[in-house]
């Protein structure tokens, strides 16, 4: 993790998986959309971070939206995010309430994304797989794929930075035609299984790099 940014504890990171889920639940059971004010939990959910959720069921994504940028406290970040991966991703149908025990939920805390200012040809090497998160700016569109996308795939830096091309809507090689690369790390926090152990990923000593 990037110099200077304070690391939440394992009891943290459960904190916000399960502040995710309760956001989620209390919705798709009541309708009342909770925005973390509403829930008493330690202070680094005060400090402003930006942060993804992802939803997955039976290993499938199931939604996956976030705040790139530290725009938000934490608490607040990351219960809109949750209701917005359960509701409001355009790619999938909104969560519905019999699914929600099916799903396994998984909160990434981002570091503040950072310009990649090295030439085209050197971008690749200056990727370091497990570690990185990627957004691509070209113009209106933008692309970020957060850090567990490229190992839980196996990708390689130059894989990792034509998906995210693709992802902003770009052609795959707009890296190398002087598309703006940021890159960003994040802390990862999963359910093992739905609604199940909470535990804290590190892709950071997977080995995955082009040759």
């Amino acid at each position: 993790m990037s110099e200077g940014v304070k690391l939440l504890s394992h009891t943290e990171g459960q904190a916000a998986v399960q502040l995710a889920r309760d956001a989620i639940e209390t919705y798709l059971r009541t309708g009342e959309m909770l925005d973390g004010s509403e829930i008493q939990l330690p202070a680094i959910f005060n400090e402003v971070r930006g942060v993804f959720v992802t939803l997955t069921m039976n290993g499938d994504l199931r939604g996956c939206i976030g705040h790139p940028y530290a725009d938000s406290h934490l608490r607040n970040a990351i219960a809109d995010s949750a209701l917005s991966a359960a509701l409001r991703d355009p790619r999938f149908p909104p969560v519905s309430v019999r699914e929600i025990e099916d799903i396994t939920i998984e909160v990434t805390i981002l570091t503040r994304p950072e310009l990649m200012d090295v030439p085209p040809k050197e971008l690749p090497s200056s990727i370091k797989i497990g570690r990185h998160g990627l957004i691509v700016k070209s113009g209106y569109r933008q692309g970020l794929l957060l850090p567990q996308v490229a190992p839980e795939n196996d990708f390689d830096e130059i894989e990792f930075l034509n998906h995210t091309c693709m992802k902003a809507g770009l052609p795959c090689d707009a890296w190398a035609e002087g598309a703006e690369v940021y890159a960003f790390e994040g802390q990862i926090f999963s359910e093992k299984e739905p609604n199940g152990e909470i535990i804290e990923k590190d892709f950071n000593d997977r080995e995955c790099s082009s040759e």
